[in-house]
């Protein structure tokens, strides 16, 4: 097939994700071809399989905000023609979806009819799209999508509530390589990060409000009272300086150390003991996920999809949002006992390999076959 992926080109689940796959679906044979306004940070290289065509959005005065989606329906428009494209898999309803079917008008004034996979992530319907201005538009590109998924039931639930769609959603979960996740190369470096008798706890996000970081900082103070521990932050966002000022506060300046933005998180997690994700909002937790796949257990909230990916008292515990109290108990009950620790990690390894990436890629390819086929038959 020769498929047009759009998607973020940064550091957040969807653009992983939307990466990944494109990149799987190329080594099984695929032309893939990327169409975004900066080639995706987990892009590492282009192929004869893998493309990337980039939408560029010219200064123009007239507008405060320069028109993205005019820019990418017009560049998708291109494209199409010029590559011969047969599907469109879109992730986020808005912009990309409605950009995506305005393509799709446009081409059928040539008389090219082209279906389109459009995946739901999260902010799109959690956030932005349950927003009384974008609310229509949401609908209107879900509804127009020949088919449409969403990363977890939770979320499929959340656009059925919040929407009034007509389409049926399909749930394709997030994915892992777990080949890329735990395996390193020779013996995980921990000692740039912590001495022998200390543990290591990790959050990774782009550190925007619903991550709740001071709620980690709070939580991890709590742990380091009782078990000797280093906390690695990792990402970057409008929540790093209120996060150092609190740990100014409670003194922990020299037990956290801030990572950045990072493209090689896995050689972290290699390390690290325990994972905190307390968000406030995760349609998945993809970077829940990417923990477990290198042995590392979980204290997340009990929100959206993490329930599905971490499993309560097997590969990490979960809590309320806000419940600091109870996710520092939690974490201090995996840490403070070796065979505890062992066994979740053993656990969190094991529930991650349900969401590998051999077992879910397929199940793109299967629904691209059959939204071709069913578009072939109603235009015929």
């Amino acid at each position: 097939m020769n498929i047009a992926i759009v998607c973020y080109p940064t550091f957040g689940g969807s653009g992983v994700l939307a990466t990944e796959l494109g990149i799987a679906l190329a080594d099984m044979g695929h032309q893939v071809h990327f169409v975004t306004y900066r080639q995706p940070v987990k892009l590492a290289l282009l192929s004869h399989h893998v493309h990337f065509h980039e939408v560029a959005v010219p200064d123009y005065p007239l507008f405060r905000y320069q028109p993205y989606e005019l820019a990418l329906s017009s560049k998708l428009v291109n494209v199409v023609k010029a590559h011969k494209i047969e599907l469109l898999h879109v992730h986020y309803a808005i912009p990309h979806a409605y950009a995506g079917y305005m393509a799709q008008q446009m081409l059928l004034e040539e008389g090219i009819s082209i279906p389109m996979v459009t995946t739901l992530h999260g902010t799109d319907i959690t956030l932005v799209g349950n927003h009384p201005f974008y609310k229509p538009a949401v609908t209107f590109s879900i509804n127009n999508s020949n088919a449409v998924t969403s990363v977890s039931e939770s979320l499929r639930r959340d656009t059925l509530t919040h929407f009034s769609i007509k389409k049926p959603i399909e749930v394709i979960p997030n994915f892992i390589d777990l080949s890329k996740m735990g395996n390193q190369d020779g013996p995980c470096e921990r000692s740039a990060m912590a001495e022998p008798h200390e543990r290591i706890i990790t959050h990774v996000s782009n550190l925007r409000p619903v991550k709740r970081l001071l709620d980690v900082i709070d939580i991890f103070d709590r742990i380091q009272r009782e078990c000797p521990s280093r906390l690695i932050i990792v990402g970057d966002g409008p929540d790093k300086n209120p996060a150092r000022r609190l740990i100014e506060k409670l003194n922990l300046k020299s037990k956290v150390q801030f990572m950045g933005n990072s493209e090689e998180v896995h050689k972290i997690l290699c390390s690290t003991d325990l994972f905190l994700l307390p968000s406030e909002i995760e349609s998945f937790g993809l970077a829940a996920l990417e923990a477990m796949a290198c042995r590392v257990p979980v204290i997340s909230s009990n929100v959206g999809g993490l329930p599905e990916v971490n499993i309560h008292g097997e590969s990490g515990y979960l809590a309320e949002v806000g419940d600091i109290h109870a996710m520092a108990n939690y974490a201090l009950s995996i840490l403070n006992d070796e065979p505890t620790l062992e066994r979740f990690k053993d656990q969190a390894r094991e529930q991650a390999q349900k969401f590998a990436i051999d077992l879910v890629v397929p199940r793109y390819e299967a629904l691209y076959e059959k939204t071709l086929q069913e578009h072939r038959q109603s235009a015929s």
